[in-house]
């Protein structure tokens, strides 16, 4: 195939003066001219070469182009083999369209219509697996940053026509495509409306990633809690989909959100559901006990020893008075230590390459840990504490509440050295009244703890068997309650029946 990108280029002409100089500042543009072979038609090519494949040029529209029946621009529809081509005689779009990956097409001494022919360049990361939701059993693919694919993903699980995308442009300079997911029929309009109201008034420059959409469109952007669940799991998408929520995806972002959500959806893994419902529900009941344990354990501790030392055992007493014997620092700087220590090791673990980060670790704590006893900075027992504290805080499955997690001990902490057992009352006094007026796009966050809904309890703290769960959960208000017929899930026929 001959190449016809090494003909003459010229610069744009057809631009304003301003506009002009702007394009001609950026090398990846280029504008070129060509004439028909058999009409004598002359035309040129405008397009951003970084953003565009060229081979679909070169192979599937300049030969036809050069050699066709070409006499005026709507012509390119009939002799072009591209599946994607638009005529228009709006010029205000040009700019857009380069942009998004296409070519102009215009004939020269024709300045009221164009032709618009798709080339778009996809570089796209492939599909790997999930690395923050991570699971043994179940599918192992994981959103990337082109919307696309991902939409491609959850249509492959739904594929359905009440499967509805509607896209929304925002952020002055990235442009960046949103798509906002939910199935007609099912979902609330209300949720639908009101995300897309919030969304399509955002007033922001550039957006890099999904974690924008969620502090711009949260019910309280104030709160450490997250109001809308965001997942890599296509899977995850589908099903909550088919609950009547809705999902946005965002392009650029590997990761999609959820809304409305609860609390308690943030203690629960998509694991959880191909499991059967007894391990299941004991994992989130360990998950739930571990969250607590993490938050209180060492705030108890400092709190025990400053004001409360008659309710430790005398066994344990003794063990205690041995350990701190000789530790020079009160328990709330020495408790205050050990976490700080715990969350530089977690940071530098994390900005490090993995292998590096792993083994900064594992040989940072062990180091740090035995150092700090040795010296008698810490007590060897509050190290077992945080350490365990440390533990339990990995057990929440998703990211974004293991860190609000680990911001909650201190407050706690602080709390305890102040006013003791008291303190840590008043301190989970003051989270629970923040949870109680806390909402998901005008839902309640504690929902269905308050307000109470005994049928939504079914997939909460627990979660019974699929036959259980025939109704969609209440305080989503979906216009299809029914998932399916309770009575015809309890119908188990053999074969030989």
């Amino acid at each position: 195939m001959k190449n016809w990108f090494k003909k003459k280029q010229t610069p744009h002409s057809d631009d304003s003066n301003e506009s002009q100089e702007l394009w001609k500042k950026s090398h990846d543009f280029k504008k070129t001219h060509y004439t028909n072979l058999k009409t004598g038609v002359t035309f040129s090519y405008t397009f951003i070469s970084t953003l565009i494949d060229e081979s679909i040029l070169e192979e599937n529209a300049l030969p036809y182009l050069l050699e066709g029946d070409f006499h005026k621009i709507e012509d390119v529809k009939e002799i072009v083999p591209i599946i994607d081509v638009q005529v228009s005689d709006d010029l205000s779009k040009v700019e857009q369209k380069l942009f998004n990956g296409y070519v102009m097409l215009q004939i020269t001494g024709d300045n009221k219509k164009v032709a618009f022919l798709a080339a778009q360049k996809e570089l796209v990361r492939g599909i790997s697996l999930p690395e923050v939701e991570f699971s043994v059993i179940g599918p192992k693919e994981a959103f990337v940053e082109s919307m696309d694919q991902n939409i491609n993903l959850v249509r492959k699980r739904i594929p359905i026509k009440e499967l509805v995308i509607e896209n929304i442009t925002i952020g002055d300079l990235s442009k960046t495509k949103i798509a906002i997911l939910y199935i007609e029929g099912i979902t609330d309009p209300q949720n639908v409306n009101t995300i897309k109201q919030r969304i399509g008034d955002i007033e922001i420059d550039e957006v890099a990633d999904s974690s924008y959409i969620t502090q711009l469109i949260s019910d309280n952007s104030r709160s450490p809690f997250p109001q809308l669940l965001d997942t890599e799991r296509p899977d995850r998408v589908a099903a909550i989909l088919a609950e009547g929520k809705v999902a946005v995806i965002v392009d650029g972002s590997p990761h999609a959100l959820i809304a409305p959500t609860t609390l308690v959806e943030f203690f629960s893994s998509f694991e959880d559901y191909f499991l059967n419902w007894e391990l299941s529900s004991f994992f989130r009941l360990i998950r739930l006990f571990a969250v607590a344990f993490s938050i209180l354990v060492t705030p108890v501790y400092v709190a025990t020893l400053n004001y409360h030392y008659e309710l430790i055992p005398k066994d344990l007493l003794s063990t205690l008075i041995t350990s701190r014997r000789e530790i020079p620092l009160p328990p709330i700087l020495e408790a205050l230590f050990l976490e700080l220590t715990i969350e530089l090791l977690r940071e530098a673990g994390a900005r490090l390459p993995t292998k590096v980060g792993q083994t900064i670790g594992i040989v940072g704590g062990i180091v740090i840990g035995t150092a700090s006893v040795d010296a008698g900075l810490t007590s060897n027992v509050l190290l077992i504490i945080v350490a365990l504290a440390a533990l339990a805080s990995f057990t929440t499955p998703v990211y974004r509440m293991g860190n609000t997690i680990r911001l909650l001990r201190f407050p706690f902490l602080l709390a305890a050295e102040l006013w003791g057992l008291v303190g840590i009352v008043l301190c989970f006094s003051f989270l629970i009244i923040h949870l109680l007026k806390l909402t998901s796009l005008g839902r309640p966050f504690l929902e269905p703890l308050f307000p109470p809904r005994v049928a939504d309890l079914k997939d909460a703290l627990i979660r019974l068997p699929f036959t259980k769960q025939s109704q969609r959960p209440e305080y989503l208000r979906t216009k299809k309650p029914s998932r399916f017929s309770p009575k015809k899930a309890k119908m188990k026929k053999d074969i030989d029946e």
